[in-house]
Order: C-alpha cells, then structure tokens, then sequence
C-alpha cells in the first residue's frame, strides 16, 4: 500500500473529500482522547482505494516510562485474531480440507456439548465461525454460572502449562446455552475452530495462520507472541469514577476488570500472556501484532485479493449469516465471517454504509471495512474498553465520513 494522501469517499456524497480535512477531523478527536485521558495511547490507519491516507500514533505505549506510541508497536490483539483465524479456516473450506458444514465431531470426536436436557446436537463448522454454536463465553457469566464453575478459560487468561484440549474438555463439560444454529452468541467459538484447523492439518494452529495468511500478507509482526517485547503496549484499564480514578489504570498482572454493562460481569486480563510463545493458541483471542499488519489484512478481506484463491471466498464474510434481527451490537446489525455486519443502518446512528464489516479488540481496539466507499479502518489502543466502546470509537467513525 502507498501512502499518498488521496481522497476519501464520504457515506452519501460522490464528491472527494481531500486528506488535509480527514487528517484534521481525526487529529481532533485523537487529541481530545488524550487531553481528557480517556485514552493513554493510540495509532489510527485509514485506507482508501488501497491507499493510506491518514496515519498517526500519539499518546504512550508506556505512560509511567513515557515511552511514545509508534506506529510500529505491538498490541495484544485480542478479538482481532476471530477475523485471520477465519481466514484460514475458508482458505481451508477453499482447498477441500474442511467444509463449513463439517461436524465439529468430525474433526473432534470428544468435543460433544449438551444442552441443558442431556441432548447432545451437533456443532457444525458454520456455526463456529458464526457464533451460532450455543457456546458462550465465561465473562459474561456470573461466578456461579457453569463456565465459571467448570474454570472454562476464555483465551485470555495466563494460567501456565494450561492446554487447548484441556480447555475444550472443561468447554464440553458445560452446558450448552442454546440449541446450535439457533440464535447468535458471543463465544469461544473461534477457539473451537483453532482445534479443529489443527485437528484438520495435522499442524499446530501458529504454523498454519502463518502459512495461509499471516506469511503471504508479509505480516511479519503478527503472532500468537511477541517476539520483541520491548515492542509491546502496555495495557490500560479504565478509570473507575467509585474508585476516585482520574485515568486509565496500568494493568500490573492478572487484572480482573468489570465489564461495560450489557457485554457481561467481569473480565480477568493477564498480559503476560503473550510474552509466553508455550501459551495454548487461542484461535479467539491470542495474537499480537501492529496496526500496519491488520490494516494489510483488512485490505485483503475488502479486495478479496491474496491470500484467497477465490475473490468469492473473501465475499462470504459480507453475507448476514446472522441477520439483523439478532442485533449483535443493536438493531440493523447481523453477523458475517469475522465480525459484525450491517445490514441496515436505517435504525442505527452508524455512519457507514451497509454491508460494512466490523468488530474490535477487548484490549481497546476498534475496526471496520466498508467496502462501498472503499475504505478499511483500524484504531488500535491500549486502553480497555474505550478503545472498543467508548465514545473514541464512535467519533473516529464520524471522523472518517466527516459526520
């Protein structure tokens, strides 16, 4: 991708909006994060046509050594692994060695959920990569709920010598909260999906993201670990008003942080996580990288152009697999491959246009693809969650459409 400062496509107007405008609209709301200390540090890519017109890093990968943010640091990608992990699950679908309407059972024989009946259904591939599963995920339970009770991990958490296999028998222990394909569910889902990626290649799941997607995109800081962790952001968590907190808080540790209201109860970060290159592969929540890589991978998701083999493969992530009846993140927004899809921004107050993918990162990040425009947008940050929630979030979006 070059970097020449081309125009912009504004929502509902064909006429080019010139970079110095974008730039200044989005410099604004970057600087008001960080004079309000809503936000520690930040770094935001724009691309138009292929092109990326605005760049910026601002603020501190580390506050209390004052180190600046660049726009080469590492972030805890969270949530920002469920779209490359699909990636390689349809490339996969693409070569004939999965089928999305595959069994989980097939792949997994003793990944065999109940529902709460003792009826045992099954989990198709689709489902997985859906979010249909009738899986869930532990932090939006309550402590006595059986996720909790089971010590079911959500790919999070540094617990050392901890398995992938052993997870997904504390998972299948668990009752399932709905019958699969009936409704979506936030979940481990993608994590289900990792096993059965390796399961199907006979390799580990690090090996074969790289090999069909992260290696061809020449996402060369993009991983399941920091390889330089001097390189790393130091993670932030919200300032608590009841606390008397006046800004983000450093994550020191295993940091246990009460969710937003309405995502769950309470979420434990643990950063060391991805300094351990031995820690079980997440497939939903457990690779690092820059925001440079993820904006190399949205840019192939938009195109459909390498890694895919089938432009068409990339298009099935567009389609409502899930449709905006479900209200994934409110009315007029569904489920593609990967993140949320708009399907009708009538009743939302969402810029963008319809058919635009997005999702985040619970480490503070936000992105979106809108292939209508012809843009792909990535804010990665280190501060949870108003990097993913917050009213950061929202101003960038009506910064890029000058809204």
């Amino acid at each position: 991708m070059s970097t020449s400062m081309t125009a912009v496509s504004v929502l509902d107007n064909p006429a080019r909006m010139p970079a110095p405008a974008l730039a200044a609209r989005v410099d604004a709301v970057i600087d008001a994060a960080l004079a309000k200390q809503s936000l520690v540090g930040t770094v935001v890519l724009i691309a138009h046509d292929g092109d990326v017109v605005y760049r910026r890093a601002a603020g501190f990968a580390d506050r209390e050594t004052q180190r600046a943010m660049r726009e080469d640091t590492v972030f805890r990608y969270a949530s920002l692994t469920k779209p490359i992990v699909t990636v390689a699950a349809l490339r996969l679908v693409e070569a004939g060695v999965l089928r999305a309407d595959d069994p989980v059972t097939r792949w997994l024989p003793a990944f065999r959920p109940q529902l709460a009946d003792g009826t045992e259904p099954v989990i198709t591939v689709h489902q997985l990569l859906t979010h249909t599963s009738g899986l869930g995920y532990g932090f939006q339970e309550p402590p006595d709920a059986p996720y909790r009770t089971f010590d079911v991990l959500d790919g999070m958490e540094y617990v050392p010598g901890a398995t992938l296999a052993d997870n997904l028998q504390r998972l299948a222990a668990a009752p399932l909260f709905a019958a699969p394909g009936s409704g979506f569910r936030y979940s481990l889902s993608l994590d289900v999906l990792g096993a059965v990626i390796e399961r199907a290649t006979g390799s580990a799941l690090p090996e074969v993201v790289e090999r069909l997607v992260t290696g061809p995109l020449k996402m060369g800081d993009t991983a399941f670990h920091a390889r330089e962790p001097e390189r790393l952001a130091v993670p932030y968590a919200d300032a608590r008003a009841e606390r008397g907190e006046t800004g983000p808080q450093r994550m020191n540790g295993d940091t246990v942080v009460p969710m937003p209201e309405g995502l769950g109860t309470t979420l434990r970060f643990s950063p060391d996580r991805a300094l351990d290159a031995s820690a079980y592969p997440s497939g939903g929540a457990g690779m690092v990288g820059t925001a440079e890589d993820f904006l190399r991978f949205l840019e192939a998701v938009r195109t459909g152009g390498a890694p895919f083999a089938e432009p068409s493969t990339a298009k099935r992530m567009f389609e409502p697999h899930v449709g905006a009846e479900a209200e994934v993140i409110g009315p007029g927004w569904g489920f593609g491959y990967g993140g949320a899809l708009l399907v009708d921004p009538a009743p939302t107050s969402a810029p963008m246009n319809a058919g635009t993918l997005l999702w985040g990162g619970v480490y503070g990040h936000m992105w979106f693809v809108d292939r209508a425009a012809r843009l792909s947008v990535v804010a990665l940050t280190d501060t949870a969650f108003e990097g993913m929630i917050g009213g950061f979030t929202v101003e960038i979006q009506r910064a890029v459409y000058g809204r």
